[in-house]
């Protein structure tokens, strides 16, 4: 991925505003590891691994990047196999994680969460807490170099066996103190869509100091999204099925539970036909708490200041809504007080030198 040339989005955009979205400090709350690496790293672990996978740029590019629209989410979650395969051991993790945290903090990204399965690298016989150390050590070494601040969510998946989960969240537990901040339910949700499954895991989780966030409404709308609820999310991942149901819309508000929203990945997962069609500016504009993110920096073959530049020029948000939503992001992000506080502070001295965002 060419991470310093302009994105087609932001060309679209005058240059004032392209140069706006680009200098603006951003939030991004919904972003997965294993969707994010990146492809010159990719070819480089492919071979040194001697793992059987692409050997030129482009034909890595082709692999890892999933299609515009997949025909479901499992159809979609199929791009992450080469990934994972290729992210098996202590080093290579931590470099994708520094390779993720730099990539962003040059897009312009101040906070920064990502998630991963640390489940899904042990195949190879990595401890699991060794695999968790690489992803939490790596990224934190790298946001002190970028002057950027990165926090680390742990993701369970809902194909696993509940008992595994269990231990991965006490294992994650013991990195709170570390950068690791909250734990999180993803994967198949068509062929697994009962979260209690993995209530036991989210208790460990809660007891062990970690926030809550889950994944809900890739599949099944608002009746999926109703079910995730059960756990107490502080945040759900995706969401956009709460459109279709005001009642549900104004719970999440009472229980002041925000929607970490995607909406390029959304179309790529066969949520909505259209970045157009996205229901993210009504979500917001009926007063629910959302934020944007990419999802994956690689799958989804996006930067978050294109995801920006789509959110103003194909769904209708104007630059003070879009600022809001960046800015508001910071008050549902799982790192503590003292590390938000200042964040807040150089956000709002950004926004207002700029008319038209504050």
């Amino acid at each position: 991925m060419d991470t310093t040339a302009l994105r087609p989005a932001l060309d679209h955009l005058s240059p004032a505003v392209a140069a706006s979205l680009r200098s603006m400090p951003k939030t991004e709350l919904h972003l997965h590891l294993d969707g994010s690496l990146l492809v010159e790293t990719a070819l480089d672990l492919a071979r040194s691994r001697h793992i059987e996978a692409p050997r030129t740029i482009e034909a890595m590019r082709l692999a890892l990047i999933a299609p515009e629209r997949c025909g479901s989410q499992a159809e979609l979650l199929r791009a992450f196999d080469l990934p994972i395969a290729l992210l098996q051991d202590a080093d290579a993790l931590a470099r994708a994680a520094a390779d993720l945290v730099r990539v962003k903090a040059h897009d312009g990204v101040r906070y920064l969460e990502i998630r991963w399965g640390p489940l899904l690298h042990v195949r190879g016989g990595l401890p699991l807490e060794e695999g968790i150390a690489a992803v939490v050590e790596g990224g934190m070494a790298e946001a002190e170099r970028r002057q950027s601040t990165v926090r680390f969510i742990c993701t369970a998946l809902r194909n696993h066996d509940p008992t595994d989960n269990v231990g991965l969240a006490e294992a994650a537990s013991r990195f709170v103190d570390r950068g690791l901040v909250a734990f999180d339910l993803a994967g198949p949700e068509e062929a697994f869509p009962d979260p209690l499954l993995h209530v036991a895991a989210f208790d460990a989780a809660r007891a062990g100091g970690l926030r809550i966030t889950i994944h809900a409404g890739e599949w099944g709308g608002a009746d999926q999204l109703r079910r995730s609820l059960a756990l107490a999310p502080e945040r759900i991942a995706h969401g956009t099925g709460a459109v279709a149901d005001r009642r549900l819309i104004d719970e999440l508000i009472d229980r002041r539970i925000a929607l970490d929203i995607c909406p390029t990945s959304n179309v790529q997962a066969g949520i909505v036909s259209s970045v157009a069609d996205h229901p993210l500016a009504t979500l917001h504009r009926a007063g629910l708490a959302v934020t944007l993110s990419t999802d994956d920096l690689t799958v989804s073959d996006l930067t978050l200041s294109e995801e920006y530049a789509r959110a103003l020029r194909e769904i209708g948000l104007t630059l003070a809504e879009l600022w809001a939503i960046d800015r508001r992001s910071l008050d549902v992000a799982f790192a503590g007080e003292a590390d938000l506080a200042p964040l807040r502070v150089a956000f709002d001295d950004w926004a207002a030198e700029r008319p038209g965002f504050a």
